[in-house]
């Protein structure tokens, strides 16, 4: 092994890695501009308390329902597919750091060869054999920074991956949150439903005995049976409601389809305390938006690499071993043989390839801007009306208990007439049926204000802390 020449390409290889970095193509990473000003639509907000920072225990009182998100978090098949990918992404990172390293390979190697008497130059054919036992390494310096770009890449992949566990995490609460609030609702109606039905056979009987005491004609028979079946049919369709949504919430923690423990709706007390925080904080907060800049960072330092593979490379090769005639002399001294070889390949046949590749990586990372901005305008929209959802629901509490009372007092008062004979069943009937139909309607208000708290709490970037 000559080291003369080692050192000389030893200086070489300083000096390139001196210079050459001064002309380093790699460009800083800044974050696209996006608008958060007046994000949210009517929140003049100074404040920068906001429901996202509050976890999920503290957001969920109903202990029944924090059992369901536990076991969701436990348990989800959502959430273990994007650990999944988690795995990919740091399998991914750790093969760019890998990269910076030289590549090793050992080859042990046997070869027997005949040589013909013209070849020997004298009579007779003789065999000869050789043994060797040789590694070679091979290491690319990083002189553009073509290899620091994909690892930076392979890391915002990373970043990625975790955000999307994260977005993964939020919208799984969300929808349990909000299934669960559905159940209950479902519950409700079905209360509701089946105590009116019994009223309604009340008042079935009630009309069968005016019609023998000629108070009434058939006609109101048969008017008051027809509502109680109206609602009676109406039965089937909510015990169907409610076992689908069973069986939606056990598929989201991970459960076989089944029964679902859980309180009422009567218990729920929404959160009147509607924090949003500054619209500047869903940048941190929202895991989706933090995705969607990761695959902004991930195609930029896309562009690093291509810029890269406009430059020449500069490899070191280097291989070393043993040869020799016999094995038994194989690690004698003399049978060392070693060569190390630096070169600069330059594309110069590839200058097209090159181009497309730039132009590609420019197209995608300009695409990933405009889905960031996209998402950070979306998450906008999103609270702006979970916020308008919850003011509706809760400006209508009032009047529609007023309508509750009216109903209720038309409904007793006509029932008292009917006996009198002073109305017609007609009278008793829509008052009824008015009656009811605002019953429901509360429990779809109560249902509005608890799913716009849940819509709300996700869109800020609630559900994962």
């Amino acid at each position: 092994m000559n080291f003369k020449y080692l050192t000389r390409l030893a200086v070489i290889v300083a000096a390139a890695i001196i210079i050459f970095p001064s002309c380093n193509l790699r460009q800083k990473y800044v974050r696209p501009q996006v608008k958060t000003d007046s994000l949210y639509r009517g929140v003049n907000n100074t404040d920068t308390a906001t429901m996202a920072n509050i976890s999920w225990k503290q957001m969920f009182t109903d202990q029944k329902l924090q059992a369901l998100l536990q076991e969701g978090i436990n348990n989800s098949y959502d959430l273990k597919i994007a650990v999944t990918r988690i795995n990919q992404a740091e399998a991914n990172l750790r093969q760019s750091k890998a990269a910076y390293f030289p590549t090793l390979s050992v080859e042990p190697q046997y070869t027997k060869q005949r040589t013909s008497a013209a070849e020997g130059g004298s009579s007779g054919i003789f065999p000869s054999n050789l043994f060797e036992l040789s590694a070679s390494a091979s290491w690319e310096i990083d002189l553009w920074g073509k290899l620091k770009g994909a690892q930076k890449a392979a890391l915002a992949s990373l970043l990625q991956s975790y955000a999307n566990r994260r977005a993964v995490q939020t919208q799984l609460v969300a929808n349990i949150a909000t299934d669960y609030y559905n159940l209950l609702a479902y519950d409700k109606e079905l209360a509701i439903t089946r105590e009116t039905v019994e009223s309604y056979k009340t008042d079935v009987e009630t009309n069968k005995a005016l019609k023998q005491a000629n108070r009434v004609n058939e006609a109101s028979v048969a008017q008051s049976e027809a509502n109680r079946y109206a609602a009676e049919v109406t039965i089937p369709d909510l015990e169907n409601n409610i076992s689908q949504t069973e069986n939606a919430i056990c598929v989201l923690i991970g459960r076989q389809p089944g029964t679902v423990q859980r309180d009422s709706l009567g218990v729920q007390q929404p959160d009147t305390l509607m924090q949003t925080g500054l619209p500047a904080q869903i940048l941190s907060n929202r895991p989706d938006v933090q995705e969607a800049e990761f695959n902004v960072r991930y195609y930029f330092e896309e562009i690093n690499v291509a810029r890269a593979y406009f430059y020449p490379s500069l490899t070191l090769t280097g291989q070393g071993g043993w040869q020799a005639a016999t094995i038994g002399t194989l690690f004698n001294t003399g049978s060392i043989f070693a060569n190390v070889v630096g070169g600069l390949t330059e594309p110069v046949f590839n200058q097209g390839l090159n181009k497309q590749r730039l132009r590609v990586a420019k197209a995608q990372y300009q695409e990933y801007v405009l889905t960031f901005q996209q998402t950070v305008l979306g998450a906008g929209q999103e609270v702006s009306n979970a916020l308008y959802s919850y003011q509706s629901a809760k400006n209508k509490t009032f009047t529609r208990n007023l309508q509750l009372d009216a109903w209720k007092r038309s409904v007793d008062y006509n029932r008292m007439l009917l006996k009198g004979g002073y109305v017609t069943y007609t009278d008793v009937l829509t008052s009824e049926q008015g009656y009811l139909s605002a019953q429901l309607s509360s429990v779809e208000d109560k249902l509005q204000q608890l799913t716009a708290i849940v819509s709300l709490y996700q869109s800020l970037g609630g559900g994962w802390k």
